[in-house]
């Protein structure tokens, strides 16, 4: 038992560490446009190639992960992503920064084939659990505007990637040691749980209709969470700019409305284990429409509560589709389906950083927002083709 939670820890700290990397660029950017004399509009596009690679390399993270070990690849995410952000800090152009944030994008793609499959394998009642372990996720999202904007204010960009991937090798080589304690005791090589319950009991049809609307949704989730997750900073820049005078205050408003939003997991959660995922994600998706719609309207101090309103039903739908591939995939897929899952929703977050640019150059934000709001409506017309109930059937799987 000791040995379980202490991997579930430190896949959390993975998770952390996973979404932190990726939005470092985000707040270091604005200090990068004054560096290298580029708008933010021309700087922000040299972060796609690293979040195409974080959504293609989901794909052979997974098939690794199934047919040689899970654990195996959490060591290489550990030591991979912390290696390639110290070097991310050596850039001097553009053009060497994209290049060394698609290295960082490669070693994040591991994450949620592996760690997700990891997390679910074995156990009931997947909401709770995945909701801490997005609880960690959301908080390294949240750190990575904090973190980045204090440390450059203190010591300079160079620092925000030197210091987490200093502490994401040190992480690496922990549960290096940890795998290795654990295989010397046991003497076992392999770190593949046969699953104690059965996936969900579907019609062919219906398990093909259900995953559709799992990638498409999956789509458009990827598109609403990297809009907001990356934008916020420069949106408060914008609007609460009589109160936000530098990196570190906008960090730190963004990490307050990280940090509150990030919690709408444990209830989403708490929520999926009790009622069908259909109900949970119409009601999460109609209260997304609502919010980004009505930012449209603010500026100022009245945009920041709704900030955090439409952030907490953003995050909240991050376990959802997360916990339907749980019960209607079998174990020995699993890392397969979150792989694909994470490749659809990770390849239109690489997009949308461009799309974000050419809206926020031509339009500004309240484009953005409503673009948003729409999405967030054809989510809710989607999930009203879920089946109405997708709970397993308790029932032990073959060794």
């Amino acid at each position: 038992m000791q040995r379980s939670r202490l991997r579930f820890l430190f896949l959390n700290i993975g998770h952390f560490l996973d979404h932190l990397f990726v939005l470092i660029f985000a707040t270091a950017a604005l200090h990068m446009t004054t560096e290298w004399g580029l708008s933010y509009a021309e700087l922000i596009p040299y972060a796609t190639p690293g979040f195409i690679a974080f959504g293609i390399g989901a794909i052979p993270a997974g098939w690794l992960a199934d047919k040689w070990s899970r654990e195996g690849m959490m060591i290489v995410f550990f030591l991979g992503i912390g290696t390639s952000s110290v070097l991310t800090s050596t850039a001097e152009t553009p053009l060497e920064m994209a290049l060394y944030v698609t290295l960082i994008g490669m070693f994040a793609a591991i994450y949620h084939p592996v760690g997700l499959a990891m997390i679910v394998d074995g156990i009931e009642k997947t909401g709770v659990p995945i909701a801490i372990n997005g609880v960690f996720g959301n908080m390294g999202v949240a750190g990575a505007a904090l973190l980045t904007g204090f440390l450059m204010d203190v010591s300079g960009w160079r620092s925000a990637f030197i210091v987490p991937g200093a502490g994401s090798i040190a992480v690496g080589i922990l549960y290096l040691l940890f795998v290795h304690a654990h295989r010397a005791e046991t003497g076992s090589v392999t770190d593949q749980t046969v699953g104690v319950k059965q996936a969900a009991t579907l019609s062919r049809h219906m398990l093909i209709r259900t995953f559709g609307i799992i990638l498409l949704t999956s789509a458009i989730g990827g598109l609403i969470f990297q809009s907001t997750t990356f934008s916020l900073p420069k949106v408060f820049e914008e609007r609460l700019s009589e109160i936000a005078g530098n990196t570190t205050s906008i960090g730190s408003y963004a990490f307050v409305v990280f940090t509150i939003a990030s919690f709408a997991q444990l209830v989403v959660g708490h929520l999926l284990d009790r009622h069908s995922v259909r109900n949970v994600f119409a009601t999460v998706a109609l209260f997304q429409a609502v919010f980004f719609f009505a930012m449209t309207q603010l500026d100022g101090m009245a945009s920041f509560p709704v900030a955090i309103a439409f952030m907490l039903v953003v995050f909240g739908q991050i376990p959802i589709n997360d916990v339907l591939i749980g019960r209607i995939v079998h174990s020995h897929w699993r890392s397969r389906a979150y792989a694909l899952r994470s490749v659809v929703s990770f390849s239109v977050m690489a997009s949308t950083l461009p799309l974000v640019a050419w809206m926020h150059g031509a339009w500004g934000f309240n484009m953005l927002f409503g673009v948003l709001s729409l999405s967030a409506t054809l989510i809710f017309l989607s999930v009203l083709f879920l089946p109405a109930s997708e709970k397993p059937v308790p029932a032990p799987l073959a060794a």
